[in-house]
């Protein structure tokens, strides 16, 4: 008798083999946490409305942000101006960061890193927005840029109490 393996059935032990990671658990215990805040559907909507892939990691960038004393619209910011919010981007880099040339295993995992740069490197740290962005990218206009993407992302109970008016 032959048995036949199939890519379900292949996908299905791939994962079960696969050891779960504390981190991976501690990260799905911060994300769940973000389900009722508000700047969570605002930058759901934000990304939404403009059809970004990143919708999806909306609760990561709040993690990380809060991890890493941010403001919560800067990295969903930069990431709107670097890949279109996840339309354009390669090596799982959606951020941008080392001119793209940093490869991450998958696109969370950059969103974190960069975070973490931004949170605690010499670099940044201690830098209120201004100054972060003029480390990242030098350009002026990408600091004015970047700021008035944050400036349109609005947390969900604004962005409704807005379109009521």
């Amino acid at each position: 008798m032959r048995t036949r393996i199939t890519p379900g059935l292949m996908l299905s032990a791939a994962l079960l083999a696969v050891p779960s990671s504390r981190d991976s658990v501690l990260l799905y215990a911060e994300v769940s946490h973000y389900q009722h805040d508000p700047r969570l559907l605002g930058l759901q909507q934000f990304f939404a409305e403009r059809a970004c892939p990143l919708e999806s990691l909306a609760a990561d960038f709040l993690v990380a942000s809060d991890r890493n004393r941010l403001d919560w619209r800067l990295l969903p910011s930069i990431s709107f101006v670097e890949s279109g919010g996840g339309k354009e981007y390669r090596n799982n880099n959606v951020l941008g960061w080392d001119n793209c040339n940093r490869r991450f295993d998958t696109v969370r995992e950059g969103i974190h890193h960069v975070a973490d740069r931004l949170g605690t490197s010499t670099l940044y740290k201690d830098k209120g927005v201004d100054g972060i962005l003029r480390t990242y990218n030098p350009r002026r206009s990408y600091t004015r840029l970047v700021k008035a993407v944050m400036r349109s992302i609005r947390t969900g109970e604004a962005h409704n109490h807005l379109a009521c008016n």
